[in-house]
């Protein structure tokens, strides 16, 4: 199939029929249902759900975050995180120190146990995602982050760009 090299990127794609993209957004429900079964395993022994995976997961990667860094990240309430995060907390999964400069600032880190967790659990997930990388190759997985950073709204995008220009730290 001949592609117009002189179409802008993306104007090519514009064929796509409404029964295509229903196939592409059902297959996003199911990709999102097997990129989560292995960790929603892991959290149900714990009574965990997917808001403490979230939070255990960005506390991770970036280690001192504070409890507003962290709403903006999640996108949740504070209400919501601060039941989250007392659970971690009572659980000794995560610790919450006041800040030095402004104590009015409370600044999240894994504690071994909640380092523990969050290994088993990105652990999971990276094995999904390097079998489904390794049998789509190297153009297909370029081309879904494409994908998936064109679905980001532009702060959203920001906070992502963000967060993958800093290192792992493993």
């Amino acid at each position: 199939m001949a592609s117009d090299t002189t179409a802008p990127a993306g104007r090519s794609l514009l064929f796509l029929t409404d029964d295509q993209l229903r196939k592409g957004i059902e297959a996003m429900f199911f990709a999102y249902r097997g990129f989560t079964a292995d960790p929603d395993r892991i959290l149900a022994e714990k009574n965990y759900g997917r808001a403490h995976h979230r939070a255990i997961h960005f506390i991770h990667r970036s280690p001192g975050t504070t409890v507003n860094n962290l709403l903006s990240i999640l996108g949740v309430t504070k209400q919501s995180l601060n039941r989250v995060l007392r659970t971690l907390i009572a659980d000794g999964l995560v610790s919450s120190t006041v800040g030095a400069r402004d104590r009015r600032e409370r600044h999240l880190h894994l504690t071994p146990e909640g380092a523990a967790l969050e290994r088993s659990l990105s652990d999971a997930q990276r094995e999904r995602m390097r079998a489904a990388y390794r049998a789509a190759g190297p153009a297909a997985v370029a081309g879904f982050r494409e994908v998936l950073e064109a679905m980001m709204d532009d702060d959203m995008r920001r906070q992502y760009q963000a967060l993958v220009d800093q290192p792992d730290g493993r």
